[in-house]
């Protein structure tokens, strides 16, 4: 089953509630956070403040993307904020099966994030501890960002390297996803689809995630 995951990196932050509730109402499965420090990415998004203002005003997980230094300060500050899932890069962290532990914890699912250039060898040692695998189709910092064409193909091994070691990890995608790309990329293996820009910044995000949840159906059926 493929979901969608709208970024709200993208949104209108002046109607947060109000378009969070309206991709909620399209069929969104997560409400994906993407947090940035500008050390490890070279950009400064949200904190754990505004995770907790999303967890008042909608039911759905909140899947937290932290794209910073050393996440195991803050960890902690993101599950009691209201982050059901928190995802991590190998780079960040010196110790990542304790990071991952530690986001176990916590109580959140536990994921980790591959980058473009970060091959899959960095996290053979850790898929069957993980929840999820967030593969990153373009180099992360910035939305609104070209899908890199070469994912595709890393996301067919990464599918293989789960099934070869017999992970039930699901594998999340982030980068230049929409109506246009979403078949294609959930044909390779992706089961979480994150947008940005292709959902909030339509005229109507709660029709962009259908258009895109039945782009997906539509594709299956053949």
């Amino acid at each position: 089953m493929v979901e969608i995951a709208p970024s709200i990196l993208a949104a209108d932050f002046t109607r947060l509630g109000e378009q969070i509730a309206a991709v909620e109402e399209g069929g969104a499965a997560y409400v994906h956070v993407d947090v940035m420090d500008g050390h490890f990415v070279p950009n400064i998004t949200v904190g754990p403040f505004i995770v907790q203002a999303v967890r008042r005003i909608t039911k759905l997980p909140i899947d937290c993307h932290l794209m910073i230094e050393d996440p195991d300060k803050y960890i902690g500050e993101f599950a009691r904020a209201g982050a059901n899932m928190i995802s991590v890069h190998p780079e960040a962290t010196s110790h990542l099966h304790r990071t991952i532990g530690f986001i176990r914890q916590a109580g959140c699912r536990a994921g980790v994030v591959l980058n473009p250039a970060t091959p899959l060898s960095a996290i053979e040692e850790i898929v069957k501890d993980v929840d999820y695998v967030l593969l990153m189709s373009v180099n992360p910092g910035f939305g609104g960002q070209q899908f890199i064409m070469s994912s595709l193909n890393k996301l067919q091994r990464l599918r293989a390297l789960l099934q070869s070691c017999g992970s039930q990890a699901r594998i999340e995608i982030d980068g230049g996803i929409s109506a246009e790309n979403a078949a294609v990329v959930a044909g390779a293996g992706a089961e979480i689809l994150v947008a940005g820009s292709a959902i909030f910044g339509q005229a109507s995000p709660a029709k962009a995630v259908q258009q895109m949840l039945q782009v997906v159906t539509e594709a299956q059926r053949v």
